[in-house]
């Protein structure tokens, strides 16, 4: 997938239900190649490309490629699922390939295609205070907020809210707010989800470092995770997001996510341009 011009970088744009991404692939070059500015430079809607967070694909001796997340703010992420899946995708197009592992600061996880479909492991959730993390020691089922949020790792901390109706909920609003919450010292993720039918929610997020976004792969699971901690759904939720519907489903081995994939286009990023930033 890796388009090369002199002196400029290729690049791919996806989507997973609205979920937007750029993915650089740096597998063949001497070093990483994405640094904060140009996370910050290429997340820019009007100036650069956009996405909700960019993923850098580096080279693993004991895996098919690691990944490297990054905010649209220029900050790192430990995991991005609709991302993984995306890249998962792009690695999955050689004929007869239909099972990829890869490392990330999460840990080693895993995707495969079934059913047309890309599915992702996105590992054991942390459920305990340190492990999300926390600022201090408390049950991660309830936090001492408003509204009784609980707190799921899923490589990124997640702050979960059960409520009416998720679609009155002012995101702008509440979510910055929660989002650097003295009880969150790497920041949070929020997610709001509403109840709809029998193990089925409906969610929107506000994510760190990026704001509302359309979907948000790990949320949807830490959202499906706290749900069936709290009983009300079963260990497989489907989540109605606002760019589309993820299924998760916590097994054994993990929380495993489904959902769509999109290839929009492919770019090269100009010299000037990347001089620039």
């Amino acid at each position: 997938m890796e388009q090369e011009n002199p002196g400029g970088l290729g690049f791919v744009k996806m989507h997973g239900a609205g979920n937007d991404f750029v993915i650089i692939d740096s597998r063949g070059a001497p070093q990483r190649r994405v640094t904060p500015a140009l996370a910050r430079a290429l997340g820019d809607r009007n100036r650069g490309v956009g996405f909700d967070q960019l993923a850098e694909i580096c080279p693993d001796d004991a895996a098919d490629y690691r990944l490297e997340f990054w905010n649209a703010d220029g900050s790192g992420a430990g995991a991005c699922g609709n991302a993984s899946r995306c890249v998962a995708d792009l690695m999955m197009r050689d004929p007869g390939r239909d099972r990829v592992r890869f490392s990330t600061l999460r840990g080693m996880l895993e995707a495969e295609r079934r059913d047309g479909q890309v599915h992702v492991n996105m590992g054991h959730p942390q459920l305990a205070w340190d492990e999300v993390p926390l600022a201090r020691e408390m049950d991660t089922e309830r936090l001492p907020l408003d509204g009784g949020p609980a707190a799921v790792g899923m490589g990124n901390p997640h702050c979960v809210f059960f409520v009416p109706d998720a679609e009155a909920v002012d995101l702008t609003a509440i979510g910055p707010r929660i989002e650097h919450d003295a009880l969150f010292p790497e920041r949070t993720n929020v997610e709001f989800a509403s109840l709809t039918a029998p193990d089925r929610l409906r969610m929107r997020v506000w994510e760190r470092g990026a704001g509302v976004t359309l979907a948000c792969g790990s949320g949807a699971c830490a959202t499906a995770v706290a749900a069936h901690r709290r009983g009300l759904t079963g260990r497989r939720v489907v989540l109605d997001l606002d760019g589309g519907t993820l299924v998760v489903d916590w097994r054994e081995d993990g929380v495993w996510m489904t959902g769509p994939v999109a290839r929009v286009f492919e770019g090269v990023l100009s010299p000037e341009w990347l001089a620039a930033t």
